[in-house]
């Protein structure tokens, strides 16, 4: 485990900040422009990942396990965020017959 964290410390800080900003504007980006419920939520957890890279880097970078833990947390919520998110998927298509979010202003009173 210790060659692990060696070997994550070998790349520069800089090089996993920028790879996280990069994931975490095309999950941003997939929010925003798509239409498609699916690709949405793919979107917001690849925002998940990014934020969850960065915790990872920073608490192998610091020594510190707390980030660490604090990303199985995350992982978790992430994990029932995609349950219940799939489940409003089904029951959306269930009522309109797709999965487009401009569709769903016909569910308005």
């Amino acid at each position: 485990m210790e060659s692990f964290f060696n070997a994550v410390k070998t790349v520069p800080l800089n090089h996993y900040i920028l790879l996280s900003s990069v994931l975490f504007c095309i999950g941003v980006t997939g929010v925003l422009l798509r239409r498609n419920a699916i690709v949405i939520f793919m979107s917001v957890e690849l925002m998940l990942n990014a934020v969850n890279l960065l915790l990872t880097v920073f608490s192998v970078y610091r020594g510190d396990a707390s980030g660490q833990v604090f990303v199985f947390f995350i992982m978790a919520l992430a994990a029932a965020e995609v349950a219940v998110g799939l489940a409003i998927i089904v029951m959306i298509y269930r009522n309109t017959s797709s999965i487009d979010v401009n569709v769903l202003n016909r569910l308005k009173w």
